[in-house]
């Protein structure tokens, strides 16, 4: 038995207001925090615009992949030479992303670590591709209403997708940026993430995960609310010391402060995991489970979108096992792991080490990445590490 969030695509509102600033009588039932987070120290206030412009862009991309997935046609999407499948919207999220941070940064400071390049696109069978993702990315500018809103060129939404070049590190800032994070279940009609992280020297300072597909209101085994029941579309924010936040895509719910689950008990907790089988080995979850004495189902999603679940208490452990010889990229946690640090909570590779994020494009991890409350890290380490000898000794 599992429980796997699975939403038809009849839930997607392509005519969602992402900038309304109104307050909505909507029952939210968000986990409100636990311990409350001073906002008025000086560390408090840092990376506040940069968290702002990245919200902005986050939510422009947002409405682009809403767009598309309501209407996904085979032809728009194809494979990567890794066998990963890749979307109109994948390249149409990074070109406006790109190009929004691009705008709103100094001149020559832009350094953007991203999933996908134009390689593709610039080739003959890539040329409709390439017009719509062009018509794909005005379109939703001109959304802007704004009287100087731009009209970008194919070499212009091209030159964005390519500022996804870089190799990051530990000197400088660099942004993170997964377009569609969750691609398999984007073209599924089901969960995915646009993740966008800021490294400052390494560090993740600034995490945006925008889920449009997540319901507002809590889910897992204990909800009180079905998804059906529930308004559609979560925006994760935060920032180094200032917290977790999370407003509905749709602005009808505003920033509420968030806070992973309090517990002491492990066989009271539930866990999250990869939709997929592929991409995590659930035979060692269970494994896991089973140690811990977890009796309720995993609460399985695609994407980041676990991080953000985790993040305001629908499951109290995450666990991702990939199979061997398998590199994770550091686009595909940075974002969520700020979200988890600072609504309370933990985020180590199997090893109990924290992850870094200062030596490029890829993490060197310890077998997977786990994390949870402090109170409950302890005893999961330790299942973890038994699981893995067991899995060893099978091996």
């Amino acid at each position: 038995m599992q429980f796997a969030l699975a939403l038809p695509r009849f839930f997607l509102s392509p005519s969602s207001s992402f900038f309304a600033s109104s307050a909505s009588s909507s029952i939210s039932l968000f986990r409100r925090p636990f311990s409350a987070k001073c906002a008025t120290s000086p560390a408090a206030m840092a990376y506040e615009h940069e968290l702002s412009i990245a919200t902005k862009a986050v939510s422009l991309a947002c409405r682009l992949c809403q767009k598309v997935q309501k209407g996904l046609l085979a032809a728009e999407t194809q494979e990567k030479s890794d066998k990963s499948p890749v979307t109109v919207a994948d390249y149409g999220s990074q070109a406006l992303i790109s190009w929004a941070l691009n705008e709103e940064l100094p001149q020559g400071t832009f350094s953007l670590v991203a999933e996908e390049d134009s390689e593709e696109l610039k080739q003959d069978q890539g040329a409709s591709m390439l017009d719509r993702i062009t018509q794909l990315v005005n379109e939703t500018l001109a959304l802007e209403k704004r009287i100087d809103a731009p009209f970008l060129s194919k070499e212009q939404v091209l030159l964005a997708i390519d500022r996804g070049r870089s190799e990051g590190g530990s000197v400088g800032r660099h942004w993170v940026l997964d377009p569609i994070d969750g691609t398999r279940g984007f073209v599924r009609g089901d969960q995915y993430a646009v993740a966008l992280g800021l490294l400052d020297q390494g560090e993740v300072v600034v995490g945006v995960l925008g889920c449009p597909n997540l319901p507002t209101n809590l889910i897992g085994p204990e909800a009180l609310v079905s998804p059906t029941e529930s308004s559609i579309g979560c925006l994760f924010a935060a920032r180094k010391g200032a917290g977790t936040t999370v407003k509905s895509i749709d602005g009808s719910i505003q920033p509420q402060k968030i806070s992973v689950r309090n517990l002491e008990d492990p066989s009271l907790a539930n866990f999250c995991e990869s939709y997929e089988s592929a991409h995590s080995m659930q035979n060692v979850t269970a494994e896991i489970a089973k140690i811990l004495g977890v009796v309720s189902p995993p609460l399985r999603i695609d994407s980041q979108a676990k991080y953000g679940a985790m993040a305001r208490g629908d499951a109290a452990i995450y666990l991702r096992f990939p199979h061997p010889g398998y590199r994770e990229k550091i686009w595909d946690h940075a974002a969520g792991c700020i979200i988890i640090k600072e609504a309370g909570g933990l985020v180590l590779d199997a090893a109990g080490n924290p992850l870094d994020f200062s030596k490029g494009r890829y993490l060197d991890i310890a077998s997977g990445i786990i994390s949870t409350n402090p109170q409950l890290m302890p005893a999961l380490l330790a299942a973890v590490q038994a699981a893995l000898q067991k899995e060893h000794h099978h091996g």
